[in-house]
């Protein structure tokens, strides 16, 4: 069977967002901290990925999506509209299954050594340590470990700009 692998694109709708459902048998979990992740990666990034459904709205690939775009502020920005491309496997669910597991398998991982380069120079071109968190997701610990920086580095960008301390005034008793 052929595919024309140029059909989903060709489909790319916004919906309302409680017309999709999840389906069945998805094995990927998000951490709620992931799923904040993603939420601010769509504010700063825009929508850059539609959901993949079946013709009667289940859900292939975008599960994590769905589910922040149907909390705020990603609800009242969307007015509950969501992107999808259906895929219709012709009533394969086995199709439909592969479909779920390998967009999430070809996501791939991030390796240790690209990622130390990664926070290592976006902490060199002046980003802070708190940007950093915030846009990729970490803990400030987890920026401190990919820095490459000695503990008193580290504490001394984590402490930039909050070195201004209120003066003590001694009152003399009369």
């Amino acid at each position: 069977m052929t595919v024309d692998i140029m059909a989903p694109l060709a489909s790319l709708q916004w919906v309302d967002r409680t017309t999709l459902h999840a389906n069945d048998y998805n094995p990927n979990k998000v951490s709620e901290d992931n799923l904040k992740l993603l939420t601010q990666s769509i504010l700063t990034n825009g929508w850059t990925l539609p959901i993949v459904v079946r013709p009667d709205y289940t859900i292939i690939d975008g599960f994590h999506r769905w589910t922040v775009s149907g909390r705020e502020p990603l609800l009242s920005q969307l007015g509950g509209k969501v992107p999808v491309v259906i895929v219709d496997h012709h009533g394969d669910e086995s199709a439909d299954v592969y479909g779920t597991i390998t967009h999430n398998r070809a996501r791939g991982t991030h390796l240790l050594e690209p990622m130390k380069a990664i926070v290592k120079k976006l902490l060199d071109e002046g980003k802070t340590v708190q940007e950093i968190g915030k846009q990729l997701g970490m803990k400030p610990e987890e920026v401190f470990r990919l820095s490459g920086f000695t503990r008193e580095e580290f504490l001394s960008l984590m402490t930039q700009g909050h070195n201004t301390y209120s003066k003590a005034i001694y009152y003399k008793h009369t």
